[in-house]
């Protein structure tokens, strides 16, 4: 127990917030349980069920339902109550492996429960986000949704190692079985600790229309384009980076398994130390930058592909990350009205699925037509374009604060 303190200590420090941490202890418990099965569901796809062929497609449909529930969960949360959205996504999770075993001797029953993974894992995470915003006062926004993005990220250092051990020693089965039970611990974590309402939380559910309110949002919607564009870049980063190392830069597989392990081992150390080196650090600003960070450093790899700068492609790409997440999430907290946060929360959260649903497409299509140089210019230029978006979002927000504060002068 001793050990553990030492460990929180050096990674959190002493300046979480007491009313964040329920949030914390179920992020760290469902991301464990989360990495340890969505890590190997591709290679379950390929290797059990004989589905490289139709791969493709289970993550495109599959992404675009995420997008879709991650809305809808976000939506619902607006009217039923944070709690009670993120209990029924956990206890969705618990259900999912055991189907998943369930269906295993069937492929077209299992290609089809693959393709709803997203929709049914998507369903509480924008919930938990605006969750966030109702248990901290603005100024702690960014600081406190990179406290909560390093629990996630230190489940995903546990997840996929435990995975691996579950295979090697059980097989399937006692990943799915081990997966379920991890799944209904986050659960009951979940049911225990997180408050049935936050400090700063809307008095009442929303009596206007979320949708409506949305569209209306110019500044907003400048916002999910950017966070469109950006998500082309990070899942480059994530897909069609590690295909261009093997199979046009020569590395073996291996060489990836840890070259990606550099992605959740940094935030985990230096997400909390960037992002309160950073706080006073205008939000455009740091957007355009980590923009900037996560994608020209791709441009190296059209120069060469030896392993040094691969390894600084990948830990830049990790730095320009680590500012982003954070300064959005607080972006988008500011910008959303309070009563449909969650909606706000989960329009954002679904442009992480139009991401994984296109970039892959974009990608692989442009690297077999004009080749890896090709491939990588591109989606440095997209990162450009992220930032403009993002920047112009910023502004906008600027200029609303501004109206409000004037508003509030005029109407004392």
């Amino acid at each position: 127990m001793f050990a553990l303190r030492r460990l929180a200590h050096a990674i959190w420090g002493d300046e979480v917030d007491r009313a964040l941490r329920p949030v914390l202890i179920v992020s760290l418990a469902a991301s464990t349980a989360g990495s340890t099965l969505w890590s190997f569901m591709a290679i379950w796809a390929v290797d059990e069920l004989d589905a490289k062929a139709q791969l493709p497609l289970i993550f495109g449909v599959g992404a675009l339902l995420a997008g879709v529930s991650g809305f809808l969960g976000g939506h619902l949360s607006d009217r039923f109550g944070r709690r009670r959205i993120i209990l029924l996504g956990e206890g969705v999770m618990v259900a999912y492996p055991l189907l998943l075993l369930g269906v295993s001797g069937d492929k077209w029953a299992a290609i089809v429960a693959l393709t709803l993974a997203g929709a049914l894992g998507a369903l509480g995470g924008s919930v938990a986000q605006a969750m966030v915003a109702d248990l901290v006062p603005p100024e702690k926004h960014e600081p406190a949704y990179a406290t909560v993005r390093v629990a996630s990220n230190f489940g995903v250092i546990m997840g996929p190692p435990l995975g691996g051990a579950l295979l090697i020693f059980g097989g399937w089965s006692s990943l799915f079985v081990t997966v379920a039970v991890l799944s209904a611990a986050a659960w009951l974590l979940a049911f225990r600790l997180l408050p049935r309402r936050g400090l700063y939380a809307p008095e009442g559910p929303p009596e206007r229309s979320s949708i409506g309110v949305i569209s209306r949002d110019l500044p907003f919607l400048l916002f999910l384009g950017s966070a469109v564009f950006a998500w082309l870049v990070y899942v480059a980063y994530e897909i069609v980076l590690p295909v261009s190392l093997v199979d046009g830069f020569g590395y073996q597989p291996a060489a990836w398994g840890f070259l990606v392990w550099i992605n959740p081992l940094l935030v985990t150390l230096f997400q909390l130390r960037l992002t309160r080196a950073t706080v006073r650090v205008p939000a455009a600003s740091k957007l355009v930058v980590a923009m900037l960070t996560m994608g020209l450093p791709f441009l190296l790899l059209t120069k060469t592909h030896a392993l040094l700068p691969v390894i600084v492609v990948v830990t830049v790409f990790v730095v320009g990350e680590m500012l982003w997440v954070p300064t959005s999430q607080a972006v988008i907290a500011d910008l959303a009205p309070a009563d449909v946060r969650g909606a706000y929360m989960g329009a954002f959260g679904s442009t992480a699925a139009i991401g994984f649903a296109i970039a892959p497409l974009v990608g692989f299509q442009v690297r077999n037509s004009f080749g890896d140089d090709a491939t990588w210019v591109m989606f440095a230029f997209i990162s450009v374009v992220a930032a403009a978006l993002g920047g112009l979002a910023c502004a906008g927000l600027t200029r609303r604060a501004r109206t409000r504060e004037a508003a509030a002068v005029l109407g004392a």
